[in-house]
């Protein structure tokens, strides 16, 4: 599946940008989800998304610490039952950043190229849902805490938007337009490998030609990569950090930005 991811990335982007909407306060929605909050401010929420990989949980915990800024964290339930990554994630929430709900089982919810078939029923994504809640509120995190849903593989549609607000909850999902996004890929992906060096470019390249540069920006980094991956992206996470405070940004937790 995290093949496929790759496969229909521009597609994906394209369709993001061509759906998405600017609301009364800035944000930007697209298919029901929020992708991009206020337009007109210098606020970033740097969002991190992690499933079986966690290899990069104490750098980045670190590297917030070291800049003083905070994160936020969606995980699956698979990551939160994880005891390798227990300690770490004490230390996330020690440190107070926001943790929140990446699904449970880390499901594709709709097809990749029809969008609006779902693969999933909406029994099934309750059922998931609730599992993986039940995983957070162990580390003591109420659904009240983490309101705000990132779905697996970043993919969903009107329907799954639909059924998260029925929950009481509130779906976001990552601002399209840098290619942080291709940080899992590996060299063995052939084309569809990105070197950390090219995503670091893409970031500060965007940021340089959009007329409102990362203003709202959902940035997302994965907390950890398949080992065949060695050039880690989130190792450049500091000097991305320093390089975007000094070009005037605040970095701030999704929950901050949107409430």
């Amino acid at each position: 599946m995290i093949l496929l991811f790759r496969k229909y990335l521009i597609i994906s982007l394209i369709i993001a940008f061509l759906s998405g909407c600017k609301s009364a306060d800035h944000t930007i929605s697209s298919y029901g989800a929020v992708i991009r909050g206020d337009t007109t401010v210098k606020e970033i929420a740097l969002v991190f998304t992690g499933d079986e990989f966690g290899d990069g949980t104490n750098f980045i915990a670190d590297a917030l610490k070291d800049n003083n800024i905070k994160g936020s964290f969606f995980l699956t339930g698979n990551f939160y039952r994880n005891k390798d990554f227990t300690p770490a994630l004490r230390t996330l929430i020690k440190n107070g950043n926001y943790l929140g709900s990446h699904s449970d089982r880390h499901l594709l919810y709709c097809d990749w190229i029809k969008r609006d078939s779902l693969l999933v029923t909406r029994e099934e994504f309750v059922r998931d849902i609730r599992n993986s809640y039940e995983e957070l509120i162990k580390f003591g995190i109420s659904t009240g805490d983490a309101r705000f849903f990132l779905p697996p593989y970043e993919w969903y549609n009107d329907s799954i938007s639909a059924w998260s607000r029925q929950m009481g909850l509130v779906l976001v999902n990552f601002t399209p337009g840098t290619g942080s996004n291709a940080d899992y890929t590996y060299p063995e992906m052939g084309d569809r490998y990105m070197d950390s060096r090219a995503i670091y470019d893409s970031v500060l390249g965007f940021e340089k030609k959009s007329s409102n540069g990362l203003n709202g920006f959902f940035l997302l980094i994965h907390i950890g990569t398949d080992p065949r991956r060695t050039d880690k992206f989130y190792s450049y996470l500091p000097a991305l950090i320093r390089e975007l405070k000094a070009r005037g940004y605040k970095f701030i937790k999704i929950d901050e930005m949107l409430n």
